[in-house]
């Protein structure tokens, strides 16, 4: 029982937290609460596409760096002139802006997302780097680029690669 200067609790006892907070005692509330604000939603069927299974893919590795410690800046940031980078992130805890390319597949059957990302598709999400660090003008600023692979089948899969390439030299911005 508890007692304040102006009310008696009597009859009044702690209950504890509720029985739903005790299984995820060992989930911080912020995301317990997330997780259930905003459940995951089901892939795209096949018959939805590969650009539907795109979008769920980067939804869901969105969801799967802010539980890791990242802050979503931008989705789907596109430069002028070619270059394009799926998220534009801040790693909260290395102080690190990061660029992210998320690749998802609905098994590895035809390979890993990484394999996917080719010298080619390194060069476009470069440039779309580039173009992000002049619209900030801080040329000191340390950044990175990671890789969130995303794999449906057999059972959900979200692997994230921290520094996952590096530029291409020499690369000016």
């Amino acid at each position: 029982m508890r007692n304040s200067p102006n009310m008696d609790f009597v009859g009044t006892r702690d209950m504890g937290p509720p029985s739903t907070f005790a299984s995820f005692h060992n989930m911080d509330l912020a995301r317990f609460i997330d997780a259930v604000l905003h459940p995951s939603p089901k892939p795209p069927s096949p018959s939805e596409g590969a650009a539907a299974l795109g979008r769920w893919g980067e939804i869901a590795a969105a969801r799967h760096l802010r539980r890791e410690g990242y802050r979503i800046l931008y989705r789907n940031f596109r430069a002028r002139g070619g270059g394009e980078v799926d998220l534009v992130c801040r790693d909260v805890r290395e102080k690190t802006l990061v660029f992210v390319e998320v690749k998802t597949r609905r098994s590895e059957q035809f390979g890993r997302g990484m394999d996917a990302i080719d010298e080619t598709k390194r060069r476009l999400i470069t440039k779309g780097a580039m173009a992000w660090l002049r619209m900030l003008e801080m040329p000191d600023i340390p950044f990175r680029f990671d890789v969130v692979e995303i794999v449906i089948e057999p059972t959900l899969k979200i692997e994230l690669t921290r520094n996952a390439f590096n530029l291409p030299a020499p690369t000016i911005y």
